[in-house]
């Protein structure tokens, strides 16, 4: 499987988020964004109109930790805001194959993430259905936590019963994590602090990309 990095622009200069993903462009294979309600996680983060300003050459792969995707009408904005991929919760409160059918729907890339605490059961049952799996190693909401090694074992599980499935992982992603996450069976990671916390960014991306390889 081919290795991705995908900076979460949660990390990023918000300020001046256009030239922060310029900066990364050149180096990264997806741009992730990550979309919080205020209520399936305490944060909330950009709204759909931030991210439609934002031009990338990159996919925007858009992580809804939302409560309801469908009701409070996210696909529809994201979709709208130039999502390439879209992710809804496993946790989520709206019904899990119409979201899936609203995002088919709009010819973008469909997605599944679990929580930490959550079993890979729960997700079992949409495998055929999705393009990717998103899985959390940390516990959703906050930027610069800590990796919780626990989480390989989903990922292991779920790469032998899906060979060629891409596999991402959340949280924690580091020089000292990737390479873990990578032998689990990980091929797209998401960066924020990892990235946008470091000054020469095209290095802190190399870098990354040379910790799973070693």
């Amino acid at each position: 499987m081919r290795i991705k990095i995908a900076p979460s622009i949660l990390s990023a200069d918000k300020s001046k988020l256009q030239e922060e993903v310029k900066e990364i462009e050149p180096y990264a294979d997806l741009l992730h964004v990550d979309i919080m309600d205020g209520k399936f996680v305490p944060p909330t983060t950009f709204k759909a109109e931030e991210i439609k300003q934002v031009t990338s050459k990159l996919a925007k792969d858009v992580h809804l930790m939302v409560d309801y995707p469908i009701k409070d009408n996210y696909i529809e904005d994201y979709a709208d805001a130039g999502a390439g991929i879209i992710t809804i919760h496993e946790e989520c409160k709206d019904n899990i194959e119409e979201a899936f059918r609203l995002i088919k729907s709009k010819g973008i890339k469909t997605a599944i993430s679990i929580n930490p605490p959550s079993k890979l059961d729960n997700i079992k049952p949409y495998l055929d259905q999705v393009d990717m799996v998103l899985i959390m190693s940390v516990n959703p909401g906050y930027a610069g936590q800590k990796f919780i090694p626990d989480v390989l074992e989903k990922v292991k599980e779920l790469r032998k019963l899906k060979p060629n499935l891409d596999i991402e992982i959340d949280g924690g992603i580091s020089k000292d994590t990737i390479k873990q996450a990578a032998e689990a069976g990980a091929n797209i990671f998401v960066a924020g602090s990892a990235i946008f916390n470091q000054k020469d960014r095209k290095k802190a991306i190399q870098e990354l990309k040379q910790a799973v390889n070693s």
